[in-house]
């Protein structure tokens, strides 16, 4: 009998953003991750809307081709100070899962709070903490700018709990000025 053969997954993860999407890109093999490529699409906030949207989606789209990943994480988004922002964001991130899925890739979704606890054990840990924990996981050289941080924290959340992750359960909790905190 033969052993099993570990089969490379890679996985594009997204911090969407309408100024700034970050990106990161690694690969699972068995248990061992591997730091493909990361980095950010910047947008020219004196453009128009519409053209900022095809700029994140022209981007994905570059990626998708570029590194074929087997599957995608798009952050979910809470932000409810300023319903402008919200509104804003929802767009660039329905930009994202568009290019996503128009390039047929599987698309999974988690909260921040999921993926800090996949990442550092904390749902409420900084983003220096899950800076730190996705150089380390990565064996990184130095640290990848803060977007693409979060990105590549989305990838590694994915890796460790697949599909289960994007299923844990949020009962019992509720948003409040874009975090999520447990119901009184």
């Amino acid at each position: 009998m033969t052993p099993a053969r570990n089969i490379a997954l890679r996985i594009l993860g997204i911090d969407p953003g309408l100024r700034i999407t970050g990106f990161g890109v690694i690969e699972k093999t068995g248990n061992t991750l591997a730091y493909i490529a990361s980095g950010c699409i910047k947008t020219d906030a004196k453009c128009a809307l519409p053209i900022r949207l095809g700029t994140i989606h022209a981007g994905l789209c570059e990626l998708v081709t570029q590194y074929q990943p087997d599957q995608a994480v798009v952050e979910i988004v809470f932000v409810n100070v300023n319903p402008q922002s919200t509104l804003l964001l929802g767009q660039a991130r329905g930009a994202a899962i568009t290019a996503l899925v128009a390039g047929g890739i599987e698309v999974a979704e988690y909260t921040a709070l999921q993926v800090k606890q996949a990442v550092v054990g904390n749902g409420h840990a900084d983003k220096k903490q899950v800076l730190h924990m996705v150089r380390r996981l990565l064996s990184l050289p130095g640290d990848p700018s803060p977007d693409a941080a979060d990105a590549l924290a989305c990838a590694i959340a994915h890796a460790h709990g697949g599909q289960g992750l994007g299923t844990l359960s949020t009962k019992g909790m509720r948003v409040r000025n874009g975090r999520m905190i447990a119901s009184k």
